[in-house]
């Protein structure tokens, strides 16, 4: 029996594995999620679900609760690093002709760097095209059908003619402006805080190029 000086009787606290066995299921998934982008951004496309799950404080299985399999988690983590960061609202902007060309790839692209200048989108896509996984493949060409083929139709049309630009001079525009953010979290080089006016700089070196400068 207890003594009258001990007190009332408390429940000891839940601990951090009682508190996840009380997530909501979406609320969970979410949580794996979030860790395992965390995790492959780390370690590569190669860790292992043992590891993950050693990192997260809960067992492999609850994981395969979720998952049915690594590769399961793998697409996840592509729609919430990839897909879930392309708004809706580009294709829009890209043809809205009451705008300026010029206005519209800043804009743009401004908004497009501040998704992907992130460690875990420029890590994971690095490890993606290192062990030959198809994320990254399916992700250009979502982005190719969905964002840059319109621009290049707009584009052609400001210059009016169709070969003033081909897809490839499309990318290599894209590709030095998602430099800045490999420059940072590849190579680990110092990048300017605010990556705007390199990006303004890139944009208006390519319309330069195709005779339709910042003036137009």
């Amino acid at each position: 029996m207890r003594g009258r000086d001990e007190g009332p009787m408390t429940k000891p606290a839940p601990t951090a594995e009682q508190d996840r066995r009380r997530l909501p299921p979406q609320e969970r998934r979410a949580q794996i999620v979030d860790a395992a982008v965390s995790f492959f951004a780390d370690e590569g496309l190669d860790g292992n679900t043992r590891d993950l799950a050693k990192r997260l404080g809960v067992t492999q299985s609850l994981i395969f609760k979720y998952f049915d399999n690594k590769q399961a988690l793998l697409e996840a983590v592509y729609a919430h690093v990839y897909l879930d960061r392309i708004s809706p609202d580009w294709s829009d902007l890209l043809r809205d002709r009451s705008r300026t060309l010029r206005d519209r790839m800043i804009t743009f692209y401004s908004e497009y760097g501040d998704r992907i200048f992130d460690y875990a989108w420029m890590r994971i896509f690095m490890f993606s095209g290192l062990a030959g996984a198809d994320l990254n493949r399916r992700y250009l060409t979502h982005l190719s059908q969905t964002l840059l083929l319109p621009m290049l139709d707009e584009i052609r049309h400001e210059v009016g003619r169709d070969d003033a630009v081909t897809p490839e001079d499309l990318w290599s525009l894209h590709g030095g402006i998602v430099y800045i953010g490999i420059r940072k979290h590849i190579y680990k080089m110092p990048v300017p805080a605010d990556p705007l006016p390199e990006i303004v700089r890139v944009i208006d070196r390519f319309l330069a190029s195709i005779g339709h400068g910042p003036a137009h």
